[in-house]
Protein backbone atom coordinates (compact mmCIF):
# COMPACT_ATOMS: atom_id res chain seq x y z
CA UNK A 1 0.00 0.00 0.00
CA UNK A 2 1.00 3.44 -0.87
CA UNK A 3 1.63 5.65 2.35
CA UNK A 4 -0.56 8.83 2.07
CA UNK A 5 1.76 12.20 2.06
CA UNK A 6 -0.27 14.68 3.87
CA UNK A 7 -1.37 17.84 1.91
CA UNK A 8 0.98 20.40 3.91
CA UNK A 9 3.41 18.42 2.36
CA UNK A 10 2.67 18.48 -1.27
CA UNK A 11 2.10 21.12 -4.06
CA UNK A 12 -1.06 21.33 -5.29
CA UNK A 13 -1.70 21.76 -8.95
CA UNK A 14 -5.75 22.78 -9.59
CA UNK A 15 -6.68 21.75 -13.05
CA UNK A 16 -9.54 23.25 -15.29
CA UNK A 17 -11.11 20.62 -17.49
CA UNK A 18 -13.62 20.05 -19.91
CA UNK A 19 -16.83 18.16 -18.08
CA UNK A 20 -17.41 15.81 -20.75
CA UNK A 21 -13.41 14.88 -20.24
CA UNK A 22 -12.64 11.37 -18.91
CA UNK A 23 -9.23 11.17 -19.68
CA UNK A 24 -7.85 14.05 -17.73
CA UNK A 25 -7.92 12.88 -14.37
CA UNK A 26 -6.69 9.47 -14.41
CA UNK A 27 -4.09 9.90 -17.08
CA UNK A 28 -2.70 13.06 -15.46
CA UNK A 29 -2.47 11.43 -12.07
CA UNK A 30 -0.52 8.19 -13.92
CA UNK A 31 2.40 10.89 -15.18
CA UNK A 32 2.72 12.45 -12.04
CA UNK A 33 2.34 8.86 -9.89
CA UNK A 34 6.01 9.04 -9.21
CA UNK A 35 5.81 12.21 -7.70
CA UNK A 36 2.88 11.64 -5.49
CA UNK A 37 4.75 12.63 -2.39
CA UNK A 38 5.45 16.48 -3.88
CA UNK A 39 2.41 17.51 -5.83
CA UNK A 40 -1.25 16.74 -6.04
CA UNK A 41 -3.77 17.31 -8.90
CA UNK A 42 -7.05 19.14 -8.35
CA UNK A 43 -10.03 19.55 -10.80
CA UNK A 44 -12.86 21.24 -11.32
CA UNK A 45 -14.79 21.32 -14.67
CA UNK A 46 -16.88 24.03 -17.28
CA UNK A 47 -19.16 22.72 -19.80
CA UNK A 48 -17.71 21.68 -23.16
CA UNK A 49 -20.11 19.42 -25.09
CA UNK A 50 -18.52 19.92 -29.00
CA UNK A 51 -15.57 21.27 -30.53
CA UNK A 52 -16.33 23.00 -33.96
CA UNK A 53 -15.83 26.86 -35.04
CA UNK A 54 -19.32 27.74 -34.81
CA UNK A 55 -19.96 30.40 -32.52
CA UNK A 56 -21.73 28.40 -29.88
CA UNK A 57 -18.97 26.31 -29.28
CA UNK A 58 -15.80 28.80 -29.38
CA UNK A 59 -18.24 30.37 -26.47
CA UNK A 60 -17.26 27.76 -24.42
CA UNK A 61 -14.49 29.00 -23.45
CA UNK A 62 -15.09 32.77 -21.95
CA UNK A 63 -13.19 34.21 -19.27
CA UNK A 64 -16.73 34.24 -16.96
CA UNK A 65 -16.83 30.38 -17.15
CA UNK A 66 -13.15 30.05 -16.48
CA UNK A 67 -12.99 32.29 -13.55
CA UNK A 68 -15.37 30.65 -11.98
CA UNK A 69 -13.95 27.09 -11.60
CA UNK A 70 -10.94 28.82 -10.80
CA UNK A 71 -12.14 30.29 -7.71
CA UNK A 72 -13.17 26.87 -6.68
CA UNK A 73 -9.88 25.68 -7.11
CA UNK A 74 -8.52 29.13 -5.17
CA UNK A 75 -10.62 27.57 -2.12
CA UNK A 76 -8.28 24.52 -1.74
CA UNK A 77 -5.16 27.11 -1.69
CA UNK A 78 -3.69 25.24 -5.00
CA UNK A 79 -0.60 26.58 -6.12
CA UNK A 80 -0.78 26.73 -9.42
CA UNK A 81 -3.96 26.70 -12.09
CA UNK A 82 -4.10 25.09 -15.43
CA UNK A 83 -6.52 25.37 -18.18
CA UNK A 84 -6.08 21.39 -18.94
CA UNK A 85 -8.02 21.40 -22.46
CA UNK A 86 -6.84 23.52 -26.36
CA UNK A 87 -8.78 25.86 -26.95
CA UNK A 88 -6.51 28.33 -27.25
CA UNK A 89 -5.60 26.43 -30.81
CA UNK A 90 -8.41 28.07 -32.27
CA UNK A 91 -9.66 31.13 -29.91
CA UNK A 92 -6.45 32.18 -30.10
CA UNK A 93 -3.09 32.29 -27.81
CA UNK A 94 -4.18 35.88 -26.66
CA UNK A 95 -7.84 34.22 -25.29
CA UNK A 96 -5.24 31.74 -23.12
CA UNK A 97 -2.90 34.42 -22.23
CA UNK A 98 -5.58 36.84 -21.05
CA UNK A 99 -7.68 33.82 -19.34
CA UNK A 100 -4.22 33.37 -16.93
CA UNK A 101 -4.09 37.29 -16.63
CA UNK A 102 -7.71 37.06 -15.18
CA UNK A 103 -7.11 34.33 -12.91
CA UNK A 104 -3.65 35.14 -11.61
CA UNK A 105 -5.93 39.05 -10.91
CA UNK A 106 -8.90 37.45 -9.50
CA UNK A 107 -6.63 34.56 -7.50
CA UNK A 108 -3.78 35.59 -6.66
CA UNK A 109 -2.37 32.25 -8.28
CA UNK A 110 -0.46 31.92 -11.11
CA UNK A 111 -2.09 30.10 -14.15
CA UNK A 112 -0.77 28.68 -17.31
CA UNK A 113 -2.82 26.34 -20.25
CA UNK A 114 -2.52 23.44 -22.29
CA UNK A 115 -1.86 25.56 -25.66
CA UNK A 116 0.83 27.97 -23.76
CA UNK A 117 2.46 24.78 -22.26
CA UNK A 118 2.88 23.11 -25.83
CA UNK A 119 4.20 26.49 -26.58
CA UNK A 120 7.16 26.65 -23.78
CA UNK A 121 7.73 23.15 -24.71
CA UNK A 122 8.37 24.10 -28.25
CA UNK A 123 10.71 26.76 -26.87
CA UNK A 124 12.75 24.85 -24.70
CA UNK A 125 13.35 22.12 -27.48
CA UNK A 126 14.43 24.71 -29.54
CA UNK A 127 11.40 23.49 -32.71
CA UNK A 128 9.63 25.79 -34.88
CA UNK A 129 8.43 22.89 -37.32
CA UNK A 130 6.27 20.28 -36.46
CA UNK A 131 3.36 17.86 -37.25
CA UNK A 132 0.27 18.57 -35.91
CA UNK A 133 -1.98 15.29 -34.80
CA UNK A 134 -5.54 15.71 -33.94
CA UNK A 135 -8.81 13.77 -33.88
CA UNK A 136 -10.79 17.09 -34.63
CA UNK A 137 -12.81 18.16 -37.81
CA UNK A 138 -10.22 19.73 -40.58
CA UNK A 139 -11.43 22.90 -40.33
CA UNK A 140 -10.45 23.31 -36.55
CA UNK A 141 -7.39 21.00 -37.47
CA UNK A 142 -6.48 24.00 -40.24
CA UNK A 143 -7.41 26.56 -37.24
CA UNK A 144 -5.11 25.14 -34.99
CA UNK A 145 -2.02 25.68 -37.60
CA UNK A 146 -2.83 29.04 -38.82
CA UNK A 147 -3.69 30.12 -35.25
CA UNK A 148 0.48 28.26 -33.98
CA UNK A 149 1.58 29.79 -37.87
CA UNK A 150 0.82 33.34 -36.34
CA UNK A 151 3.17 32.71 -33.16
CA UNK A 152 5.88 31.36 -34.78
CA UNK A 153 5.43 27.54 -35.11
CA UNK A 154 4.84 26.04 -38.84
CA UNK A 155 2.84 22.91 -38.95
CA UNK A 156 4.44 20.87 -42.07
CA UNK A 157 2.16 17.84 -41.53
CA UNK A 158 -0.79 17.36 -40.82
CA UNK A 159 -3.44 14.77 -39.54
CA UNK A 160 -6.91 14.46 -37.72
CA UNK A 161 -10.15 12.08 -37.40
CA UNK A 162 -13.27 14.82 -37.90
CA UNK A 163 -14.36 13.83 -34.16
CA UNK A 164 -16.83 17.12 -32.79
CA UNK A 165 -18.04 15.32 -29.80
CA UNK A 166 -16.36 15.77 -26.87
CA UNK A 167 -16.47 12.81 -25.29
CA UNK A 168 -15.98 10.27 -28.43
CA UNK A 169 -12.28 11.65 -28.04
CA UNK A 170 -11.87 8.81 -25.18
CA UNK A 171 -12.77 6.25 -27.53
CA UNK A 172 -10.07 6.68 -30.10
CA UNK A 173 -7.41 3.44 -29.70
CA UNK A 174 -4.28 3.48 -29.10
CA UNK A 175 -4.08 2.50 -32.58
CA UNK A 176 -5.52 5.03 -34.18
CA UNK A 177 -3.53 7.55 -32.18
CA UNK A 178 -0.19 5.83 -33.12
CA UNK A 179 -1.37 6.14 -36.76
CA UNK A 180 -2.41 9.74 -35.73
CA UNK A 181 1.26 11.02 -34.96
CA UNK A 182 2.74 8.81 -37.71
CA UNK A 183 0.26 10.47 -40.32
CA UNK A 184 1.28 13.92 -38.86
CA UNK A 185 5.12 13.14 -39.00
CA UNK A 186 7.10 14.74 -41.97
CA UNK A 187 10.74 15.24 -42.52
CA UNK A 188 11.28 18.48 -42.09
CA UNK A 189 9.03 18.80 -38.58
CA UNK A 190 11.56 18.67 -35.56
CA UNK A 191 8.60 17.68 -32.88
CA UNK A 192 5.10 16.36 -33.22
CA UNK A 193 1.94 17.70 -31.42
CA UNK A 194 -0.19 16.16 -30.34
CA UNK A 195 -3.42 18.61 -29.87
CA UNK A 196 -6.79 17.10 -27.41
CA UNK A 197 -6.42 16.72 -24.02
CA UNK A 198 -9.49 14.43 -24.28
CA UNK A 199 -7.86 11.90 -26.05
CA UNK A 200 -5.64 9.18 -24.04
CA UNK A 201 -2.11 9.54 -25.90
CA UNK A 202 0.19 10.51 -23.44
CA UNK A 203 1.32 6.96 -22.55
CA UNK A 204 2.41 6.27 -26.19
CA UNK A 205 4.88 9.48 -26.24
CA UNK A 206 7.88 7.41 -25.48
CA UNK A 207 7.28 4.52 -27.67
CA UNK A 208 6.57 7.11 -30.74
CA UNK A 209 9.64 9.23 -29.77
CA UNK A 210 11.74 5.97 -30.29
CA UNK A 211 9.92 5.11 -33.24
CA UNK A 212 9.73 8.53 -35.08
CA UNK A 213 13.08 9.70 -33.97
CA UNK A 214 11.71 13.18 -32.76
CA UNK A 215 10.14 14.75 -29.68
CA UNK A 216 5.99 14.21 -29.26
CA UNK A 217 4.69 16.63 -26.86
CA UNK A 218 1.68 15.77 -25.58
CA UNK A 219 -1.04 18.23 -24.85
CA UNK A 220 -1.92 16.62 -21.77
CA UNK A 221 1.11 15.06 -20.72
CA UNK A 222 2.65 18.88 -21.16
CA UNK A 223 0.58 20.28 -18.81
CA UNK A 224 1.81 18.01 -15.83
CA UNK A 225 5.35 19.16 -17.33
CA UNK A 226 4.42 22.70 -17.33
CA UNK A 227 2.30 22.88 -14.19
CA UNK A 228 5.66 20.53 -12.27
CA UNK A 229 7.84 23.65 -13.33
CA UNK A 230 5.21 26.46 -12.18
CA UNK A 231 5.22 25.12 -8.66
CA UNK A 232 8.95 24.67 -8.78
CA UNK A 233 9.47 20.92 -8.75
CA UNK A 234 11.66 19.52 -11.77
CA UNK A 235 9.48 17.14 -14.13
CA UNK A 236 11.55 14.23 -13.85
CA UNK A 237 9.73 11.35 -15.20
CA UNK A 238 10.84 8.02 -16.58
CA UNK A 239 8.23 6.45 -19.39
CA UNK A 240 6.50 9.75 -20.96
CA UNK A 241 9.02 11.51 -23.13
CA UNK A 242 11.94 13.41 -23.11
CA UNK A 243 10.46 16.43 -21.88
CA UNK A 244 10.43 14.46 -18.93
CA UNK A 245 13.97 12.95 -18.68
CA UNK A 246 16.37 15.67 -18.38
CA UNK A 247 16.42 17.76 -15.09
CA UNK A 248 15.67 21.59 -15.66
CA UNK A 249 15.28 24.47 -13.51
CA UNK A 250 12.08 25.74 -12.98
CA UNK A 251 10.43 27.81 -15.39
CA UNK A 252 9.38 31.40 -14.45
CA UNK A 253 5.22 31.87 -14.45
CA UNK A 254 4.09 33.36 -17.63
CA UNK A 255 7.45 31.91 -20.45
CA UNK A 256 5.05 32.53 -23.12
Amino acid sequence: MRRYTPAAKRKKIGHITPSSNTVVEPLTNCVTADLDHLVSNHFTRIRVESISLDDRHTSQFTPDHMLAAAEQLADARVDAIVWNGTSGGWNGLEADREICALIEVRTGIVASTSTLAQFNAMATLGATRYGLATPYTTDVTARVADVYAAAGIEAVGRSSLGIHVNREFANVTEVQARELIRAADHPSAEAILFVCTGVAAAQLVDEMERELGKPVIDSLSVVAWEALRMVGIDPVVEGWGRLFTARSAAAAPGAI
